[in-house]
């Protein structure tokens, strides 16, 4: 079966094998909806669960999900016009002064295959930028990641900007990184902490279904 295909090309980080299944199983009429949910979002749920396990690791979580993003690249504009409803947008981001990007994208990815809609604004993102993006994306989760504890205090100021600009009741906001704590998100009012980014795509759910 191809949707088997494709979920055992992902879970292999085959990216090549994934695309290709992904366009027979269209050609097949197979509907996409059906590609992402049995296919991308499955796999993609199994790699987190083998992580937190500890019978994955980041380098093959990265391969897995660069395989998911090969699929997804065929998948999406058959995605747009099937009307599958995303379970939420998330603008993601490196926070001011903070050039580390590997955990915010692979956060990116593992959201992406859960079915979410992500906006990456890159690093060095100011709390002006999140501001911005919130508002004209319209957006469920901000997640936010620090590597460096000098750029934490980036997020509080994300935070407080949030509320100035009134979107803070409008918005969750999860954070993550190396040297951020529970304590840290809780002291600045975030609504989610995630160590990695399996918990962090398993927060994002929480968040939206308790909106």
């Amino acid at each position: 079966m191809t949707i088997a295909a494709i979920y055992q090309a992902v879970m292999e980080g085959d990216a090549p094998t994934a695309s290709a299944q992904t366009q027979a199983a269209l050609e097949a009429g197979i509907p996409a909806g059906s590609i992402l949910t049995q296919g991308c979002i499955a796999a993609m749920t199994e790699v987190g669960q083998l992580f937190e396990q500890g019978e994955m690791f980041v380098p093959e979580m990265l391969i897995a999900a660069r395989a998911m993003q090969g699929a997804m690249n065929v998948l999406k504009p058959h995605l747009a016009e099937g009307d599958i409803k995303s379970p939420g947008k998330v603008i993601v981001g490196t926070v001011a002064g903070d050039l580390h990007d590997i955990g915010k994208n692979l956060v990116g990815m593992m959201l992406e295959g859960a079915g979410f809609e992500v906006i990456d604004l890159g690093t060095d993102v100011t709390a002006e930028k999140f501001v911005q993006a919130a508002r004209e994306q319209n957006a469920d989760i901000i997640g936010m990641s620090a590597l460096l504890t000098t750029t934490m205090p980036s997020m509080q100021a994300t935070v407080e900007a949030l509320t100035e600009a009134g979107l803070r009741d409008k918005v969750k906001i999860l954070v993550g990184g190396a040297p951020v704590t529970q304590g840290f998100a809780d002291k600045i009012g975030a609504d989610g902490y995630a160590p990695d980014a399996s918990s962090a795509t398993r927060k994002a759910r929480e968040l939206v279904s308790a909106a």
